[in-house]
């Protein structure tokens, strides 16, 4: 089985730290003929993705859309879509980007407010220069606490400040897991749950939610995961199998946010064909 593939990258558009021209680069390094940049509730990067897309690469334009789903608690849960290859001009996409950016910008800006009225020792305009040209996110505020000297890593940050239960934390309303499947298929796209044993998805994607998923949309599933162990992975290759949901597999690369390499994990190039036929808008190619 050849894996030429990785599905779920992230640039500086989110929470990456590489630009564009520096994943294409990375990619190539990895042996990387196909990726899918994925940025976060945003399709900021697919400019740059088609315009400077590398000769013998190919790109998925995709995002990664912040959704919640009930747990068995009914306790909203955070879960993640990817969408491949759908129509970012569709009216609901442009509805649900234009309300999570005006929510995003003011929701970073105020967890950055009360981490300094606790005394962090962060400005505001240091977190923006950390964010770019993208809204202020937790992982920019990790960078900013950093340079601070106030925690050791992105990962500290989150365990110790910046997680949905801190109290600095200031919360964002997320579109529901059913309705962000919806709206990808809606926009003529092809959506696939990240990481669906990672974190608190674990505790809400069981087999029989996916099930249901799958009979609202679903296309597939992240199987291959760096969150994922052996275990997860048996289960979810399974689930996938029996649902008939394509089974991908990705690294989640942030560049120097995290600690994982481009290309670490793949998806099967004849699963990468199975979303082209499935999605509206054809690959990014030189």
């Amino acid at each position: 089985m050849t894996r030429t593939a990785d599905l779920h990258v992230h640039t500086h558009y989110s929470d990456g730290t590489d630009t564009v021209p520096e994943l294409f680069d990375a990619a190539r390094a990895a042996g990387l003929t196909t990726v899918a940049i994925t940025d976060h509730d945003t399709a900021q990067h697919w400019d740059d993705a088609r315009d400077l897309v590398l000769p013998g690469m190919r790109v998925l334009a995709g995002t990664e859309f912040s959704t919640k789903h009930p747990g068995p608690d009914g306790e909203l849960v955070s879960v993640h879509l990817l969408g491949y290859l759908f129509d970012r001009e569709h009216p609901g996409v442009v509805a649900e980007w234009e309300r999570m950016r005006t929510e995003r910008a003011g929701r970073g800006a105020r967890i950055v407010e009360n981490l300094i009225a606790a005394g962090y020792p962060i400005t505001l305009d240091e977190v923006r220069a950390h964010a770019g040209p993208s809204n202020i996110g937790r992982p920019h505020i990790a960078r900013a606490l950093m340079d601070a000297g106030a925690v050791g890593s992105v990962s500290e940050a989150f365990d110790r400040l910046l997680h949905d239960h801190s109290p600095y934390y200031a919360a964002l309303r997320s579109t529901s897991l059913i309705e962000g499947i919806a709206l990808v298929r809606a926009a003529g796209g092809v959506p696939v749950v990240a990481h669906p044993r990672a974190r608190a998805a674990a505790s809400v994607l069981t087999a029989e939610v996916l099930a249901d998923l799958a009979r609202a949309g679903l296309a597939g599933m992240e199987v291959e995961h760096p969150d994922h162990d052996a275990t997860a992975r048996t289960e979810l290759a399974g689930i996938a199998a029996d649902l008939g949901l394509l089974h991908t597999g990705s690294s989640d690369y942030h560049g120097a946010n995290k600690t994982l390499r481009i290309g670490q994990e793949r998806t099967r190039d004849e699963v990468v064909e199975r979303i082209v036929e499935l999605g509206t808008l054809a690959p990014f190619v030189a």
